[in-house]
């Protein structure tokens, strides 16, 4: 008995010293916290979403959640093969070119109006502060910061783990020379060394022009949070609007009147970038069905959408491959033009081309 408690005291000091570590980021204090407090769905020290949004969906508790996560057969819950991957050279790319390259998960690089633009980067091996849980799925190549070309503007759509990693920030920022996020999640930025000057936070609605770009901050239906504390800094989707294209940012969200209301304010869109993937109707609220990513791309009034949020790390238990499965057959049904090309391939956003479907007979 001695010994087992000795054990969880090391083991709870342990973890509180490691909380401390940088990598967990930092809170927001002096003329940035006074500017989150002005926020109109600031209160107690936490944002909130516009719309009701519960973290579990009704008549879920967090013991059926832990149960279902843990315990609950994951079928095919990752691949059983490495992910077939295009190497493509990034830093050879002709920049007059306007496309979309695609890493898996959340994390992309655009190329708009000659402007290199990085989204959620995430090249760590695990997608949790735990190195020993949410493993990456094996694939053919394995993209690094050492891939990239210079980049002008990296945006970071909120701070959970799996879109803001600090190993890859570390790896890439002398190579990035300004960041787009929401409000409050410069705090981590700047912990991890990153001029302040260089970083340009937005509330919902607001708006900013960088190198030539016009960034307008738009809500979702999500949350924040490095560790236990949630929602201290703001969670956001993004109208990223050039000479040439109007492209949707949509970070995490679930599904709600907010894709209609910036549908109609801000649309339509050449494209919409929309998760789908890390699915599971007990939180419903904050990630949308693969389903409800089409209907949200009509609400949007999206030309074309492209879907993420999939094919690298297994945060629920559906198979690896069903929200690619579930969302071609939706569009289908539907008669909606989808983009799902393979890991690192190069999709031009000037011609729309279909894209077979790499994932057939994976296992």
């Amino acid at each position: 008995m001695q010994i087992l408690l000795i054990l969880l005291v090391i083991s709870i000091v342990g973890g509180l010293l490691y909380m401390r570590s940088e990598r967990f980021g930092a809170n927001a204090n002096g003329e940035r916290l006074s500017r989150m407090q002005k926020a109109s769905n600031y209160k107690d020290g936490a944002f909130d979403n516009l719309e009701f949004t519960p973290a579990l969906a009704e008549g879920t508790s967090y013991t059926d959640m832990l149960r279902g996560f843990f315990f609950s057969k994951k079928i095919r819950n990752t691949p059983s093969v490495p992910i077939p991957v295009i190497e493509t050279d990034l830093k050879n790319l002709p920049l007059d070119s306007n496309i979309y390259v695609w890493f898996g998960h959340s994390s992309y690089y655009l190329q708009l109006d000659k402007k290199r633009i990085l989204v959620d980067p995430v090249f760590s091996e695990y997608a949790s502060p735990i190195r020993i849980s949410v493993k990456a799925f094996s694939m053919t190549y394995n993209y690094s910061a050492a891939d990239f070309p210079p980049i002008d503007i990296m945006i970071i759509t909120h701070d959970h783990w799996d879109h803001l990693d600090y190993n890859t920030f570390q790896s890439i920022k002398s190579n990035v020379k300004h960041i787009v996020t929401g409000l409050g999640v410069g705090a981590h930025l700047e912990k991890w060394g990153y001029p302040a000057n260089q970083i340009t936070e937005l509330f919902w609605g607001e708006e900013a022009q960088v190198d030539g770009l016009n960034f307008t901050s738009t809500t979702s239906r999500h949350f924040s949070g490095r560790t236990f504390t949630r929602n201290t800094t703001l969670w956001s989707s993004f109208v990223l609007k050039s000479n040439t294209k109007k492209i949707y940012i949509g970070g995490d969200s679930g599904y709600g009147k907010h894709f209609k209301e910036i549908g109609e304010k801000f649309g339509p869109f050449d494209y919409a970038i929309l998760e789908n993937g890390q699915y599971n109707q007990m939180w419903k609220y904050i990630h949308m069905m693969p389903e409800e990513v089409i209907q949200a791309s009509k609400d949007l009034l999206a030309k074309y959408t492209i879907p993420v949020h999939s094919s690298k790390f297994p945060l629920a238990n559906h198979a690896w491959d069903e929200p690619l499965i579930r969302v071609t057959k939706s569009a289908e049904v539907q008669n909606f033009p989808i983009i799902t090309p393979k890991i690192g391939e190069v999709v031009s956003l000037d011609t729309y081309k279909k894209f077979p479907h790499w994932w057939n007979g994976i296992d």
